[in-house]
Parts: structure tokens; C-alpha cells; sequence
């Protein structure tokens, strides 16, 4: 075997501690993500210097009057 393949050998113990990093980077990002996308929005209206608009007013629902 050559040495320049051999020397990309990545075994289930290197895969496995890659894989495990990035699930916890993703599983961070998803309890976060609420904030994540406020902050992202925030910034892009800094950058576009732009005022967010106002939420909408929740519209009534007949059936949930019941």
C-alpha cells in the first residue's frame, strides 16, 4: 500500500469523535435556534440599516372560543 493513501485512512475512532462534535455543534444550535435567528435578523437590519417590522396581531380563532 502507498503512503500517501494510508495516510488518509480515517478509522471509526477518528470518524466517530468528528461525528460526535458536529451532532453536538447541531444539537446546541437547535435549542438555541430561537435566538440564533433573532440574532441573525438583528444583524441584518443593522447591516441594511432597516427597522424590523412590527409582528402582526394574532387573529382571532372562532373554534378555540368554544
Amino acid at each position: 500500500m502507498q503512503l500517501p493513501v494510508f495516510a488518509l485512512y480515517a478509522g471509526p475512532d477518528q470518524v466517530m469523535t468528528v461525528t460526535s462534535g458536529i451532532a453536538g455543534v447541531i444539537g446546541v444550535l437547535l435549542v438555541f435556534w430561537n435566538k440564533v435567528v433573532g440574532a441573525f435578523v438583528k444583524i441584518v437590519h443593522k447591516v441594511r440599516g432597516t427597522t424590523p417590522e412590527p409582528a402582526a396581531p394574532p387573529k382571532d380563532n372562532p373554534a378555540s372560543q368554544a
